[in-house]
């Protein structure tokens, strides 16, 4: 039998195609655009999603036997806003997980109705990524959109209608719209009302291995497949949790991808008493708690691209390794504002503690500190928690570069596994849908049958000496230029 995971991603579209043992056979990319039309803004053309994710199947599958696919599953980014009206046409560009418009909804949100009744409520408070907020900007901005909604939709879920005509989502995914009471796994009538939202317009609330649907006869007979069944998906960081094998109660997984995420599972639900992490439902029929940045990887991309304009990584990064924890060069990662902890839309990136001595490779190392130092700082929520974390999966593009591996390690003072197999939401996609399928009881046992780890980084006591001091520079930088930043920003506006 042979499954299909899709990871619909900001920039690209991945599909793999694999065994039921976890062997992958083939994987294909397909890249689509995002708008930018103002600062801070985020948005993309769903219709380019499905495009893209069709032609990439049926490249994926071109002179096999397609008969043998079984099953579709689907990790998606997240909080992405679609809304359909009536005749199922896409009533605006979808509003994604990094724009920041909502700056002025999310303080409705947490300080009108209040952080304590949005926490009882959905177990979060409103950060600008999550879909209330967005939910609320056209309400209040484009009055004429809102009033044709008929279907409002996360990203991965509007490919999934599209290809069975099933409204469904999974609890992952829906657990950051802040429109779900994630402890209970239903929608939030307070929530809805608070937001104008008709509980009509929202999807049938299910597992992440949940079969949804079958594929509609007009793909079955594009790809040349039969009667495929496909799974309702998760969001795309719990999907990467299913692919890395960071199910049950007190994995860790952490992904430095665009953005980075802190992600620890659980068989209890919990919330922090700050919000300063989210408390989001499971793939695995759990729950999790996770800390997001909004720039991770897209840091190093970022740097360059924009600002060395090279493209080869390890030429810039070559003398590094000798050079760890010894850079006296900082860098805030907040390039799109920041998530956990921070909740900040004003928060901005920066180089801090130039010299006249100081080089590109101390401003790049500087780069990767930082976003280390962002996931240390979620990290640290959850011990207050009481949660220890010992080791962790480690998935994203830049788990592939070995520096950055061994800077983390540190920096987290935590050993880091690194999967046999990296491919991230698309391999937790596959893998949910042979649960789907009925090839696995449940996703732990898929799991454990399918995830191998192929190398453990760990922690080097003198680096992790060096980093424990710059990083208590590194957490008394923001709390200083707070304020700043919001000036900063009202001066743009």
């Amino acid at each position: 039998m042979l499954y299909i995971g899709v990871d619909l991603g900001t920039s690209s579209v991945k599909m793999l195609l694999m065994e039921a043992d976890g062997t992958v056979i083939d994987t294909v990319t397909k890249k689509y655009g995002v708008e930018h039309p103002y600062p801070g803004w985020s948005q993309q053309a769903p219709e380019d999603w499905l495009e893209q994710s069709v032609a990439g199947i049926k490249e994926l599958l071109s002179g096999r036997d397609a008969s043998s696919v079984k099953g579709i599953g689907i990790g998606g980014q997240m909080h992405g806003l679609v809304m359909l009206d009536k005749d199922d046409n896409v009533i605006r560009p979808a509003i994604l997980w990094n724009d920041g418009r909502t700056e002025k909804q999310v303080e409705y949100l947490n300080e009108t109705i209040g952080r304590r009744k949005l926490s009882e409520y959905t177990a979060n408070i409103a950060f600008a990524g999550f879909t209330a907020p967005k939910v609320l900007w056209v309400k209040e901005n484009e009055p004429e959109n809102f009033s044709r909604i008929s279907k409002i939709m996360l990203p991965k879920d509007y490919l999934v209608y599209m290809l069975t005509g099933k409204h469904a989502t999974d609890v992952s995914d829906a657990s950051g719209m802040l429109l779900m009471d994630v402890k209970n796994r239903r929608w939030s009538r307070e929530m809805c009302e608070i937001c104008g939202v008709k509980e009509d317009w929202l999807p049938e609330l299910h597992e992440s291995s949940d079969a949804v649907g079958i594929l509609l006869p007009k793909y079955q007979e594009q790809f040349g497949v039969g009667e495929v069944i496909v799974a309702a998906g998760a969001g795309d960081n719990a999907a990467a949790a299913v692919g890395t094998g960071t199910v049950g109660d007190g994995g860790c997984n952490i992904s430095l991808g665009t953005s980075g995420t802190l992600f620890i599972s659980s068989s209890k639900f919990r919330v922090d008493d700050f919000n300063a992490l989210h408390s989001f439902a499971h793939a695995d029929g759990g729950y999790h708690l996770m800390g997001c940045m909004l720039s991770a990887a897209s840091c190093g991309s970022w740097f360059m691209d924009n600002v060395l304009h090279a493209d080869d990584f390890a030429a810039e990064e070559r003398g590094m390794e000798e050079r760890l924890g010894k850079n006296t060069v900082y860098f805030l990662p907040y390039l799109m504002g920041e998530r956990s902890p921070l909740n900040d839309v004003n928060a901005r990136g920066a180089f801090i503690g130039m010299t006249a001595s100081a080089t590109r490779m101390d401003m790049l190392q500087a780069v990767f500190e930082g976003v280390s130092f962002g996931l240390r700082d979620s990290l640290e929520v959850a011990k207050k928690l009481g949660v220890q974390v010992k080791s962790s999966k480690l998935c994203g593009g830049g788990a592939k570069d070995k520096v950055w591996r061994r800077m983390l390690a540190s920096i987290l003072n935590i050993e880091l596994e690194i999967p046999e197999v990296e491919e991230g939401p698309s391999m937790g996609g596959a893998m949910l849908a042979a649960v789907a399928c009925g090839e696995y009881p449940d996703v732990k046992a898929a799991a454990d049958r399918i995830v191998k780890i192929k190398e453990v980084v760990k922690p080097e006591p003198e680096l992790v000496e060096a980093y424990e001091r710059r990083y208590q520079v590194f957490s008394r930088l923001y709390p200083a230029l707070k304020d700043t930043f919001k000036t900063m920003v009202q001066e743009e506006k």
